[in-house]
């Protein structure tokens, strides 16, 4: 049996575990009417936080809130309050850095290293450890690793890159953020499964004010591999953008396409032309190459060929959009969100073993990281 066989083999076990257990009768019936009662206060109060769910909260996906303006009102204070933050920090990105960023809404960074460096760091990555995880998207395996102080304590080069002010200013910056992203090793295998196509080669926006996602490429990214994709210039907020998003948060709550509803709204080809935008570039970059962006921007995965993938370090940040305080950048609030996060997929995990199936995000094995 081939390797290609095997992984699908072990994808499609587990992918079968799950759908089995979707035929298990629920343990517990509904919540009752009165427990609904109790969420309205929080309902009515996320609207003030950056929760984006318009199916499941009856406030943010409200018709009749969202005709009269609830949506784009919160779409205009958060970027409003996100350019001041910004405005803070221009200290941690060149100007130069900064008005490409904010004309293209992203940033190309190559020859991030010396080859030295670069390929001490592949050495190590190639034998990390940590407690990975992977994620089944349609016919896309993504698989990653958080570097949280355990796992870096035994990758010094990597603790050295993620520490260095000039990689990680600019992402603070972009993020309008003074506090460090989270950090993971992550692989990207394409095609390795029969199912749908992987969702994130649709294009989108994560979600309605401006966030950041980094990727540093650990090997030459081509177009069989699916390189980043992004809609230049579809960062900024645009009246077109803005009548858009009206016109979508309308309906939102009804969309069914798994995203849309809950926030990340997509787009197809024509509505890049009522936007005015121009079409998506797909980022083919070589190794030792940082990308950073602005997620409210329009993109995707690009097209990958089957068994094709990827592996980077790749970066996420998103905060309040409505708190103005950029933050101080301690250290020990990172480390409570890499805490957070570990409670949270703890969790996760027991709640999909209690019915009998695996969490969106599930452990595997190191070896199974690094199966190529």
């Amino acid at each position: 049996m081939t390797r290609s066989r095997e992984i699908r083999g072990g994808i499609d076990s587990r992918r079968n575990f799950v759908h089995s257990s979707t035929m298990l009768k629920p343990s517990r019936q509904a919540p009752a009417r009165w427990l609904k009662l109790l969420r309205w206060p929080w309902w009515l109060l996320s609207p003030l936080t950056q929760k984006h769910d318009f199916h499941a909260n009856p406030v943010i996906g409200s018709h009749w809130l969202n005709r009269c303006g609830l949506h784009v009102l919160r779409l205009l204070i958060a970027h409003a309050v996100t350019r001041f933050r910004w405005w803070m920090l221009t200290p941690l990105m060149s100007p130069a850095d900064r008005a490409v960023f904010h004309r293209d809404g992203f940033l190309v960074v190559r020859d991030v290293l010396t080859p030295a460096e670069f390929a001490a760091l592949r050495q190590e990555i190639s034998g990390a450890r940590g407690a990975p995880r992977e994620c089944i998207q349609g016919d896309t395996l993504t698989h990653r690793v958080l570097l949280d102080q355990a796992t870096l304590a035994s990758l010094p080069v990597t603790r050295r890159l993620l520490g260095d002010p000039h990689i990680t200013g600019p992402m603070r910056y972009a993020a309008a953020k003074n506090h460090l992203p989270l950090f993971y090793i992550q692989a990207i295998r394409n095609g390795v499964r029969e199912a749908a196509p992987d969702p994130q080669k649709n294009l989108h926006s994560d979600t309605f004010h401006p966030s950041m996602k980094a990727w540093f490429f650990l090997e030459d990214v081509d177009s069989a591999r699916g390189p980043f994709t992004y809609v230049p210039g579809s960062n900024r907020l645009s009246l077109a953008r803005i009548r858009w998003e009206y016109r979508r948060s309308i309906v939102a709550a009804d969309l069914a396409d798994g995203y849309s509803e809950k926030g990340s709204f997509r787009f197809e080809p024509r509505d890049l032309e009522a936007l005015g935008l121009p079409p998506p570039r797909q980022l083919e970059v070589p190794a030792n190459t940082l990308v950073i962006a602005n997620t409210f921007g329009i993109h995707r995965r690009g097209p990958a060929m089957p068994g094709a993938a990827r592996l980077e370090l790749w970066a996420y940040s998103r905060c309040n959009p409505f708190n103005p305080w950029p933050g101080l950048g301690l250290p020990w609030s990172h480390r409570a969100d890499q805490a957070v996060l570990r409670f949270w997929w703890r969790h996760l995990d027991r709640k999909a073993a209690r019915r009998g199936q695996l969490s969106s995000w599930h452990p595997i094995t190191p070896e199974e990281f690094h199966r190529r």
